[in-house]
């Protein structure tokens, strides 16, 4: 790995949008999330109750089209590996919604262990519907190893 100042590298990049997608919510997709989460209540498997809406974990499963930025600095060896992910839900997602997801990075920091330096990328994905609602943020970290 290159000498990274890790500071210069957040001061430049955490918090800008780099890429913007848009997904169409149906509810068979909502029903197929749910039951293959196990979920039982109906108000996330049964499309004909009054107040049926996504699973809380349901915007974890849509992608981003690049990780990270154009441009950004290689940190660490190689891609890296999934470190989990984390959602907040802000707002109920329902059948027919359209979600424009935005990307940024959100963090970026190390640890150090047993096996050496960690650098950890939080990949930031922000769900705003069709009427302005945020309705979700899903973080997604990247673990990257420094090798030493």
């Amino acid at each position: 790995m290159a000498n990274v100042d890790l500071d210069a590298v957040k001061a430049e990049w955490i918090g800008v949008t780099f890429d913007t997608i848009t997904f169409t919510v149906d509810a068979e997709r909502l029903v197929n999330w749910a039951v293959a989460s196990g979920e039982e209540d109906p108000r996330f498997i049964d499309p004909t109750h009054p107040d049926f809406q996504a699973h809380p974990a349901f915007a974890t499963h849509f992608g981003a089209r690049r990780w990270v930025p154009e441009g950004f600095p290689a940190i660490g060896n190689g891609n890296g590996i999934d470190g989990g992910k984390s959602i907040e839900m802000h707002a109920p997602i329902h059948p027919g919604d359209v979600l424009t997801a935005t990307s940024k990075i959100a963090d970026i920091y190390d640890k150090t262990g047993r096996s050496g330096t960690m650098i950890f990328i939080v990949h930031r994905l922000e769900f705003i519907n069709q009427d302005g609602v945020h309705v979700a943020t899903v973080d997604t970290r990247q673990i990257r190893s420094t090798g030493n």
